[in-house]
């Protein structure tokens, strides 16, 4: 279970550590990340970091890249930290058709593009 268990309220949300992941406006356009889940691998490449905008593969939802908004990372419906991925929570993408929430997070790896 991730580090706040099952339940969570206000007050442990807002003070958790938050050292085991990431925030979208703390990368560059077009950072690629691969995150793995416990049932995917995701590959996201970020358009826009500060609104969330990235291009997603992965999972019987995301079978090509596609272009949607990463809204951040959540625990079964409950608080969301926007704009970020975490181990230990689950991501949270919106879609033309409504959002879509993965199972949790289990790692997390970052390549920045090169500057060739």
């Amino acid at each position: 279970m991730g580090a706040l268990g099952a339940a969570c309220d206000l007050e442990s949300w807002s003070s958790f550590s938050w050292t085991e992941g990431l925030q979208l406006p703390d990368l560059g356009s077009l950072a690629t990340l691969e995150i793995r889940t416990k049932n995917t691998t995701y590959e996201i490449t970020i358009m826009d970091p500060r609104s969330g905008e990235v291009l997603v593969r992965g999972g019987r939802f995301f079978p090509v890249y596609t272009r949607v908004r990463l809204a951040g990372a959540c625990l079964s419906g409950s608080f969301l930290k926007l704009l970020g991925i975490y181990v230990g929570f689950s991501m949270e993408f919106h879609t033309d058709d409504g959002p879509i929430v993965t199972t949790r997070v289990r790692e997390i790896a970052v390549a920045t593009p090169s500057s060739h």
